[in-house]
């Protein structure tokens, strides 16, 4: 038998060949830890009732968190496959960071200067970064286990995708229990907690992704 005869026998029964990991684990874990989010916000905060999502801007902080929690997947899914493209999730996070800062400034502007301190700082400035790094931790940490299925080359990048999206995440679950209503204080202190969290990502993703 010559050697491409063999080969093409070889290769009819070889079936497709799997991929290193398409992402499911990634969704696994945004749907393991949000749910442990959200209790750890229950039970810290309680939950902002229905009737106080309007004054409490809930919804907003939800598209905010939701949006920003979508760009870091996508983000993560391509860096974990070498020549994916990431001008996309890129493209999603600038849109989502300019439209909460354009808003967060026109809050501002439109009030007089003496209420800018209530809108900037509200009267939870100092924890809200603060709880949503620590809200993060298991949803990177299942980001990061779910990232080492694919083949992840630029560890510190995809690190700091794992970071962005388990803060985003963090963020979707701390505004259930977040009673400031200014999309100013969003803004600054949301992302604030959410670049926090893409930091801890980008320190501890070349050690954890390492092959």
């Amino acid at each position: 038998m010559k050697t491409d005869e063999l080969i093409e026998l070889l290769a009819k029964g070889a079936g497709s060949a799997e991929a290193a990991g398409d992402g499911r684990q990634l969704m696994l874990g945004v749907a393991m830890a949000l749910p442990v989010m959200a209790a750890a916000v229950w039970a810290t905060l309680g939950f902002v009732p229905l009737q106080g999502w309007v004054i409490s801007s809930t919804v907003q902080k939800l598209i905010y968190g939701g949006v920003l929690t979508i760009a870091g997947i996508l983000l993560l899914r391509r860096l974990g496959r070498p020549g994916s493209g990431v001008a996309l999730p890129f493209g999603i996070l600038l849109t989502a960071l300019a439209a909460a800062m354009g808003v967060g400034l026109w809050g501002v502007l439109r009030l007089p200067a003496e209420d800018w301190p209530a809108q900037v700082f509200g009267s939870s400035s100092p924890t809200c970064p603060v709880a949503i790094l620590a809200l993060s931790v298991p949803a990177l940490v299942a980001m990061l286990r779910g990232a080492r299925l694919l083949a992840p080359t630029r560890l510190r990048l995809t690190g700091a995708a794992a970071g962005l999206a388990a803060g985003a995440l963090a963020a979707v679950a701390y505004s259930l229990g977040c009673t400031e209503g200014a999309l100013t204080f969003v803004a600054v202190w949301y992302t604030l907690g959410v670049v926090l969290a893409t930091a801890l990502g980008a320190a501890v993703g070349p050690r954890a992704l390492r092959w």
